[in-house]
């Protein structure tokens, strides 16, 4: 028997749609005035269909280098996942085991999740100014005479998206970890495994779904960031900086074309590594149906 749906049904229905839409509306409608024709501007109606606007973005015609400011963005993107990836899985093997100060250590590690993003930023920046002086000042001659900064895309800017990155890494693995079950670790060592082994061959398949999961919040916070990357990124931009100094001087639909490859480019780092989660855990059902048939 099927219960009838009263009105309160039907309006959180029509409220949740019109959440949906406000949510991503705005999102939607950009992708599509991307694909205005030569003579399209910002606002609906469109003229025309065309990947004209997309031809000139990468043909250099465009509104900015999309080139430099793409590879500079992936290649920073793709350090911080790493660096995230692998401080994260550290600190979560360390914290498994109690030490001294850990309880301050954890928490003046996620203490940047609270600070202000353009805090945060405008300290990085003081900091390498600080630091430039510092060799300007005191430095050997050699360095002194020439030296500009130390801030640039792998060192302040780096520093500002893993203050970022690695809060998130860390409270991932510190909930996997939690729930890990050393027994099989044990069983490892027992069966004369030594450490290294007992990481590579036990812990690691297990945890490597979340180790992935880390790697995609590390790459796709980086590769959005702006505000962490305003004052500390040094004399270069990123993909989001240009894309966010143009939007008050910007009057064709180059802008969105730029905010429709940047978004394609998360998307599809979202997609990888959901296909390479899937496929992780097909592989251990697989292997744990082989293991029970193998037994019986």
């Amino acid at each position: 028997m099927i219960r009838d749906r009263g009105k309160a049904f039907y309006f959180l229905a029509i409220f949740f749609g019109l959440y949906v839409l406000f949510l991503y509306g705005p999102m939607i409608a950009i992708f599509v005035l991307s694909f205005q024709g030569p003579d399209g501007g910002l606002t609906f109606p469109m003229n025309g269909v065309s990947l004209f606007w997309f031809e000139k973005l990468f043909s250099g015609g465009g509104i900015v280098d999309i080139g430099a400011a793409f590879t500079r963005s992936l290649k920073l993107g793709l350090v911080v996942m790493l660096l995230t990836v692998t401080i994260s899985v550290s600190a979560g093997l360390a914290f498994r085991k109690k030490f001294r100060g850990s309880a301050a250590l954890f928490y003046i590690a996620v203490a940047s999740l609270i600070v202000p993003s353009i805090i945060t930023s405008l300290g990085i920046a003081l900091e390498f100014r600080l630091i430039d002086d510092l060799v300007k000042n005191y430095g050997p001659d050699w360095l002194a005479e020439t030296h500009t900064t130390f801030m640039g895309l792998f060192t302040s800017g780096l520093g500002a998206h893993l203050t970022w990155t690695l809060p998130f890494g860390l409270l991932i693995m510190f909930a996997i970890f939690n729930r890990f079950n050393p027994a099989y670790e044990e069983a490892a060592h027992d069966l004369g495994a030594t450490p290294w082994q007992t990481f590579r061959y036990v812990v690691l398949p297990i945890i490597l779904p979340s180790v992935i999961g880390i790697g995609l919040f590390g790459f796709t916070l980086s590769w959005d960031e702006i505000a962490r990357s305003s004052q500390a990124i040094g004399e270069v931009n990123t993909l989001p900086l240009e894309l966010q100094s143009l939007t008050t001087t910007v009057t064709k639909p180059d802008i969105y074309a730029l905010g429709t490859v940047t978004s394609a480019v998360s998307f599809l780092v979202i997609f990888l590594a959901l296909v390479a989660i899937r496929a992780l855990q097909n592989r251990q059902a697989r292997q744990g149906s082989d293991a029970g048939s193998g037994m019986l």
